[in-house]
This record gives C-alpha cells, sequence and structure tokens, in this order.
C-alpha cells in the first residue's frame, strides 16, 4: 500500500504520524514505567511484608482528623536572598516562595511551591487514631521563630509536640540552597506516617507529566500522574520520593532500602505519598525547582527527580550536551541553537539520504505515470513495474518518509528537554524575549517558524495528485504555526532553527541535482552536434 503513494503522499502522511505522535501520543497515553523494567517494578512493589490495609495507614481520614488550616499558625520563618520558608503550628512545612524573578506562577507572582491546601511536608499521623486526634489539637513549639539563612551556615530548627500519651519532636536543619536533614523521635515506641506533601501547582504546560515519582534502587522511575491513582501501591528500596509539576518538586530522600513508602489515591483521585516510619527516623528533603547543578551538588541521586519520559534515555545526555554549550556560549538561546546545529550534523548522512531518494522519485513522475496509465488495469503488474523502475534508477520509495520517522525520537527527545528544563525560566535570548521558558510575547519566533516551514515546503519535491492532500499540505505551515504560539519559545527557536538547516540542506540537495541535470542536458547537446 505505502509503495503506491506518490513521494508527497508520503511525506504528507510522515508528517502528520509525525505531529501525532510528536503531540499527541503521550495526551493519550501517558508515560508509563520502561517495558523492559515492569516485572522488575512489580517486584518491587510486591516486596513488602504482610499487612493489612489498616496497618499501611489507611489514607482515608474521619471527620475528627481533618485538619483545620484556620486554626493553624506559622511559627517559625526562615528567609535568604532566595527564598522564605515557613514552619506552621502542626510541624509541617507550610509554604516555600521562591523570590528570584525568573520562578513566577502563571498570574507573573512569586512561585509558592507547597500549595494552600492538600497535605504539605512533614505532616505526621499516627497509626493510632487516637493520638491522631490529640496530635491535631495540640500545637507544635520551635527553639527559634525567625532566622535568616546564610550559604554555609544552615539553620538548625527543634520542633516539639507534647501529647498526653507521647512527646514528639522534629530536629530540622535547612540549608542555602533549599534542601534540609530530619531526625524524627517519639519518646516511646510508635508507628507514624511522614508526608511528602502535595504537589507544587506552579506551571504545568501542554504534555508537561504532574503527580508523583518514587525511583527505585533498580533505576526505576515510578510515575504516578494526577488523576491517575488507584488503590495503594507500597515501595521499598526507594531512592527519592517526589511530588512534581512541570519545573518544581517536593522531595523526599535518604530513606533506609526497607522503608515503606506508599503512593495512595488522593482527592481527585491525585496521588498522595507517605511513609511509613517507627520511633526514631532520619531523612532528608528538598522543596524548590529542579535545577540539574542544583540537585546534583546536594546529592546525584536527586537529577532523576527530572522527569523526560520515555524518552530519558536521549534526553539525558541531550541535557548535558545543552548545558555544556551553555557553558561555553553563556547563554541558553545560543546554546539550543548550537545544540541544533549539532543534531542536525550528526543526522544529516540520514536527511541527505532522504531527500536525494524523494528528488529521485520525482525525476520518474513522469515515466511512473506512464506505468499507472500503462497497467491500470492490471494492479500487480503496475506495482511490479514500478518497483523494477525504483530499482533500475536507485530510488527507494520509502527513503522520503523512512528518515523522518526516525528523526521523531530524536526530536521529541529534545522537546523533552526543554520542555522541562527549568534553567530556561527567565532566560533571555535577543532583544525581545525575555524568558525562553514562556511564549514569545510578541508572536516572532512562531511566525518565522511559520514562514521557514512554509518556504521548506515551497523547496521540497512537489507531485500530488490529490488536489484535498495538496491543500491539507500548504495549509501545514499555517496549521503548525498556530499550534506552537503558546510553547515556550525556546522550543519554537529549536523547531524554527532546525527548518533553517533543512532548507539550507533542501537547497544542496536541489542544487546538486540542477547541475547533474545541466551537465546531462550539455553532454547531449554536445553529442548531438
Amino acid at each position: 500500500m505505502f509503495d503506491k503513494m506518490t513521494p508527497n503522499q508520503r511525506l504528507l502522511v510522515a508528517v502528520l504520524v509525525s505531529v501525532i505522535f510528536f503531540v499527541g501520543y503521550t495526551a493519550i497515553f501517558p508515560p508509563k514505567e520502561p517495558q523492559q523494567d515492569q516485572k522488575v517494578a512489580q517486584a518491587k512493589v510486591q516486596k513488602v511484608k504482610e499487612a493489612s490495609v489498616e496497618e499501611v495507614s489507611g489514607h482515608e481520614i474521619s471527620e475528627a482528623e481533618k485538619i483545620d488550616e484556620s486554626a493553624s499558625s506559622d511559627i517559625v520563618v526562615i528567609k535568604n536572598d532566595k527564598f522564605v520558608l515557613k514552619i506552621d503550628s502542626l510541624g509541617r512545612i507550610s509554604s516555600k516562595e521562591l523570590l528570584e524573578d525568573k520562578f513566577r506562577d502563571a498570574e507573573d507572582l512569586h512561585a509558592q511551591v507547597v500549595p494552600e491546601n492538600g497535605t504539605k511536608p512533614l505532616f505526621v499521623r499516627f497509626l493510632d487514631k487516637t493520638i491522631n486526634e490529640s496530635a491535631l489539637k495540640t500545637p507544635y513549639t520551635a527553639s527559634i521563630s525567625n532566622a535568616e539563612l546564610i550559604a554555609g551556615t544552615p539553620v538548625a530548627v527543634t520542633l516539639t509536640q507534647k501529647l498526653p500519651q507521647v512527646t514528639v519532636t522534629k530536629a530540622l536543619k535547612f540549608y542555602a540552597d533549599g534542601h534540609y536533614d530530619v531526625k524524627v523521635t517519639t519518646s516511646k515506641p510508635l508507628r507514624y506516617y511522614v508526608y511528602i506533601g502535595d504537589r507544587p501547582q506552579v506551571a504545568q504546560q501542554l504534555m508537561a507529566v504532574a503527580g508523583s515519582m518514587i525511583y527505585t534502587n533498580d533505576d526505576v522511575a515510578h510515575i504516578t500522574e494526577d488523576g491517575e491513582a488507584e488503590g495503594r501501591q507500597v515501595f521499598q528500596g526507594v531512592e527519592l520520593a517526589s511530588s512534581f509539576d512541570q519545573y518544581t518538586a517536593t522531595i523526599m530522600y535518604g530513606f533506609n532500602a526497607d522503608t515503606n513508602v506508599i503512593v495512595e489515591r488522593g482527592f481527585e483521585s491525585n496521588p498522595v505519598v507517605y511513609f511509613e516510619a517507627e520511633n526514631n527516623n532520619e531523612f532528608h528533603g528538598y522543596i524548590g525547582p529542579k535545577e540539574h547543578k542544583v540537585l546534583e551538588a546536594i546529592n546525584p541521586v536527586l537529577v532523576n527527580a527530572i522527569e523526560y519520559g520515555w524518552f530519558t534515555f536521549a534526553a539525558k545526555p541531550l541535557f548535558a550536551l545543552l548545558s555544556w554549550l551553555h557553558g561555553i556560549f553563556g547563554n541558553w538561546g545560543w546554546a539550543i541553537i548550537a545544540l541544533t546545529a549539532i543534531v542536525r550534523a550528526v543526522l544529516y548522512p540520514l536527511t541527505y539520504k532522504g531527500m536525494v531518494s524523494m528528488q529521485k522519485i520525482k525525476e520518474l513522475a513522469p515515466q511512473l505515470k506512464e506505468i499507472k496509465e500503462k497497467y491500470s488495469k492490471d494492479p500487480q503488474r503496475m506495482n511490479a513495474a514500478t518497483m523494477e523502475m525504483y530499482k533500475k534508477h536507485g530510488a527507494n520509495p520509502l527513503g522520503g518518509c523512512l528518515p523522518m520517522i526516525l528523526q521523531i525520537p530524536v526530536f521529541f527527545a529534545i522537546y523533552r528537554v526543554l520542555l522541562n528544563a527549568v534553567e530556561l525560566q527567565g532566560a533571555p535570548w535577543l532583544l525581545w524575549i525575555d524568558d525562553l521558558s514562556r511564549m514569545d510575547p510578541y508572536y516572532i519566533l512562531p511566525i518565522l517558524m511559520g514562514a521557514s516551514m512554509f518556504l521548506q515546503q515551497h523547496m521540497t519535491p512537489n507531485n500530488f495528485t490529490d488536489p484535498l492532500q495538496e491543500k491539507m499540505f500548504k495549509y501545514l505551515p499555517i496549521i503548525f504555526t498556530f499550534f506552537f504560539v503558546t510553547f515556550p519559545s525556546g522550543l519554537v527557536l529549536y523547531w524554527f532553527v532546525n527548518n533553517l538547516f533543512s532548507i539550507a540542506q533542501q537547497f544542496i540537495v536541489n542544487q546538486q541535482f540542477k547541475n547533474a541535470k545541466d551537465v546531462k542536458v550539455a553532454v547531449e547537446k554536445k553529442s548531438g552536434k
């Protein structure tokens, strides 16, 4: 069937397949655990001691346990030049406001990483419901109320909650890079659960994943997206647990290998993450942007909290290359352009072969038309004659679209890198782009991208026989332009520059064929004389 299509029909199919795959696939089929690791992942989930639902936790909160947020108040405020962190009377991290201008939410306000509603980091629930009810009514006391956090000098805070049955102590130590140490102790043996906190709600653009991640020591990222949590999953061997949106995350890590980390269905089927503890328990946390350098400096395992979906295997090295280029150019915009150039250079043989194949088939169009007319009533002979023609002239009917399809994973990996790179927030490029993570405020890049796509389309060999297909093909630049209007300008920049390289490469191929044809005509004229 595919070999019966014209070159441009195949190109149209390839483009449409690319769009569907590139834009719609993860929206319809969200990224899951890597296929090859599913058995290992399932074994990891099942590797827990036998426990009843009540023993594991029972996230369902009774009326007596529901928190009256208006009754809680902030008792500790820790500041530095990058954030303001607050702890409330229930011993929770109640808020963390990012003060840097580049970290702003959809309303252009300073980003608030800890959402106002929902569970908050360091919230403790007890297996004993009586103790729970008492704990929700008894405020913590703090060793300090205010502190200025400076680099190299952590701030220590001790929170104490004296309940009739037990005394709970949280010894905390906060660092300027956003991470903190925790040691929870109880005055007598007691089973309890510590919550990671609901995911941030700072930003989530099209196809950006948000929800929870459990990264286990078999290098599997177990992701539960918002709206998809079902029942309860229990994990051991957990390296980190994260509640995240596009650019920010609440993370806890440093668990014992046998710690039960639980993901459970919460409000609107969103995941709720917490872990099981008993008596004395030590671990670490981080709240803030998913900046690669910051996370790696704190603990290399934390870079796994940056989620790239199915194409992580390609996205991680691409981001490393992009970061290296940023170190050279000192600007993320120029680094994106350089990355595009390198990727195009690597893919050049593949794209060149596809373009040459399309040109050859274009030149064979008159002869192919004759074959079609000659054998119109005998499809088998027509196909045989067509394939013989391809073979004779070294043309591959699949050569025009297969290279494009094979490039899709690379393009998609770059898309995921640029979509999830918080480093692009507040990153300027040229005069009018002051934030590569946001849409172009003047629509210049989307228009240039559409214009370059139109020019590329105009230069591509053209042999449509179906007017409807030709019309659809002509409208693609307009469709893409409107589609890319709201995309991050860094991504549109990549696509625009990629089009420019395609135009240059297509021009070279067209000139080669034109020159070859001119030589052939000159030789024929000379021999004719």
